[in-house]
């Protein structure tokens, strides 16, 4: 065989070793899971399965009649009725701070919103992919109103408490170490743990969101009577919304448009009292794509989102059972206290951070 044919023999082995190779790295487990379609996973089975928080008011309450209720909760409803038409279908499983990732990469549970911070290393070495962000937060500290404590840099040589494995636990480290202050972490595994010690006086200050310390602040006052002060300093920035496997693009668009069709549906207006009337007559092409109607006179709009598996008219159903941004955060959030007005979680039209994309 002379040099050329030497040349193409080489080529055609090398080839040859490619397409094995390509084929093998498609039937690996990883392939397979990179082509999963959890969209068409949860219509098979017939209802959502979303994990939550179990023990935080106005986020995620489990309680013991199998009913659930909060923000977090709201927006797996929201999921729910855009699938199947009916907020109803939608099991829920606690997810705790430990493990709630292991939750969503064993598939057990469909989609995570349980005040998880979007962070780099979540987003990369954990292969979670988030939703836009439902609320802006930040880590704090709460302490006894009776303490004598009105800053966290007063707070060198204390005891805080801190559930285990949360963002929290660094913007603590951080904030701590930079102001040059000294402290101890009770790290433990859930809030009622954290709220036994902070009552009992094992840890002298509890730290976690700002918003969760407001609700339990709430709590601590309605059903045991103690007095909390949730201390001015923001210890990090905590960006909470829904989280989805990687890989998972068509799935990932569903949560991502419907958490945007609910702060669209506020900014135009639609609402859970009137989205019947707007998708009949909507005042504008905006109204018209949110709802999945013609406007004057003319066809629908295909935004493609869920590829025909899902309706089109989907935030019809979510706003009519779940409601627009500012009605989900008014029946959960407001209610504990956490005021809206004047906030991050504000619209973008009255300064706050709130704000979609547009559908389209």
């Amino acid at each position: 065989m002379n040099r050329h044919g030497r040349l193409v023999s080489l080529f055609a082995v090398m080839a040859a070793l490619l397409v094995v190779f390509v084929v093998a790295a498609c039937e690996s487990d990883d392939g397979e899971d990179a082509r999963e379609n959890t969209l068409d996973v949860i219509i098979e089975r017939g209802n959502l399965i979303c994990g939550v928080k179990a023990d935080t008011p106005g986020f995620g309450v489990l309680n013991p009649d199998g009913s659930a209720e909060g923000n977090d909760v709201d927006y797996c409803r929201a999921l729910a009725a855009a699938v199947f038409g009916d907020a109803s279908k939608v099991e829920f499983k606690e997810a705790t701070s430990a493990n709630r990732f292991e939750l969503l990469a064993a598939k057990e549970i469909d989609v995570l919103i349980r005040t998880t911070t979007w962070t780099a290393s979540r987003d990369a070495d954990l292969e979670v992919a988030y939703a836009p962000t439902t609320f802006y937060d930040g880590a704090g500290i709460m302490v006894h109103a009776g303490s004598g404590v009105g800053s966290v840099n007063e707070l060198g040589g204390s005891t805080i408490c801190i559930l285990d494995g949360t963002s929290t636990q660094g913007a603590v480290s951080d904030y701590f170490a930079e102001n040059g202050l000294t402290y101890s972490e009770l790290t433990l595994q859930d809030n009622a743990a954290i709220r036994g010690a902070f009552i009992g006086g094992q840890c002298d200050a509890w730290s976690s969101d700002k918003s969760q310390l407001g609700g339990h602040q709430f709590t601590l006052k309605s059903d045991d009577g103690i007095d909390a002060v949730v201390l001015p300093e923001t210890l990090s920035k905590e960006p909470l919304g829904p989280s989805v496997r990687d890989y998972d693009s068509e799935w990932e668009d569903v949560v991502r448009w419907v958490v945007n069709g609910m702060i669209i549906a506020e900014e135009q207006g639609v609402t859970s009292a009137n989205v019947s009337a707007m998708a009949a007559n909507p005042p504008n092409n905006t109204v018209a794509r949110l709802l999945g109607v013609g406007f004057d006179g003319g066809a629908p709009s295909n935004l493609g989102i869920g590829h025909g598996k899902i309706p089109g008219t989907f935030m019809q159903s979510v706003i009519s059972q779940v409601g627009n941004y500012g009605e989900a955060y008014d029946a959960t959030l407001e209610a504990v206290g956490l005021t809206r007005a004047g906030s991050l979680n504000d619209s973008y039209v009255n300064g706050g951070l709130i704000y979609s994309p547009p559908m389209r």
